[in-house]
């Protein structure tokens, strides 16, 4: 949206290391990244709904923290676009590394017995966290950030294809939505970095309605919250199906997929 150039805004000079290409304070005064802010309500309501809904369905805590873990990641995004600093640019980024361990724990220990617990997983996977956290925090370094999130995703990654294409094959539709669709947001995240003068300078010349549409990292928050969120989903599937409950997709308002079990296990 033009004008291109940055303005001051509530949250005064930006501290964090990371600046994105959407323009400061042009929409609002109290906020700082407008569209890249907003953007982040697809990580924070279906994420708490369905947290509710799996502890209605009664099943394993783990998927509740799952579903928690993106919406605190969609609210530590939404804290740190709003303000552009660093603190709460933490608050976004050391959510990611938690919800992603918590998705690794799920996703590999979905052929266990009901109820089974990991201890060596829980400790490797929390020391992970813990290093990370640890050396972020000494050597601000955004891409170690990124390779360090990366990873996590690659294990997950892996896991999927294997399970939907071996084990499940009959989930290949959404395993590879979730991946397409993440994997389309990470596309529009890298072009927004490397095209961003390009893209401001578009924007100047747009509508403002229209210029909204070319804020790619929004694009990234709304495509990866989707994924993720899908990612969840078949997460539960795998477990539920292993488990012999009966797991039923329902679309919330027509449009936004749920995945209801039924209590009564399959005979």
């Amino acid at each position: 949206m033009a004008p291109a150039a940055d303005r001051p805004g509530y949250w005064g000079t930006p501290t964090s290391t990371l600046d994105w290409c959407e323009e400061n304070y042009v929409v609002s005064y109290y906020i700082a990244e407008f569209w890249n802010t907003v953007s982040n309500l697809i990580m924070i309501l279906p994420p708490i709904y369905g947290a509710i809904q799996t502890c209605k369905d009664g099943l394993e805590i783990r998927y509740v923290w799952s579903f928690l873990g993106l919406a605190a990641v969609g609210i530590g995004s939404w804290s740190f676009h709003m303000t552009l600093q660093y603190e709460m640019q933490l608050l976004d980024e050391l959510p990611m590394i938690y919800s992603c361990c918590v998705f690794v724990y799920c996703l590999y220990e979905c052929f266990k017995q009901e109820h089974a617990v990991n201890y060596v997983s829980i400790a490797l996977l929390l020391t992970f966290s813990i290093t990370v956290s640890v050396v972020y925090l000494i050597w601000k370094e955004p891409v170690f950030h990124q390779v360090m999130y990366a990873i996590l995703v690659a294990f997950l990654v892996i896991r999927s294809v294997f399970i939907v294409t071996w084990v499940y094959p009959w989930l290949r539709a959404l395993g590879f939505t979730s991946l397409t669709v993440f994997l389309l947001g990470f596309v529009l995240w890298n072009i927004d970095n490397i095209l961003c003068d390009s893209l401001r300078a578009t924007r100047q010349r747009l509508p403002p309605v229209i210029g909204a549409v070319t804020q790619l990292h929004a694009w990234w928050h709304i495509l990866t919250g989707l994924g993720s969120y899908l990612h969840i989903l078949l997460s539960l599937q795998i477990r539920s199906t292993y488990l012999k409950h009966r797991p039923k997709v329902k679309f919330l308002c027509g449009v936004w997929p749920m995945l209801h079990i039924e209590s009564q296990k399959a005979s």
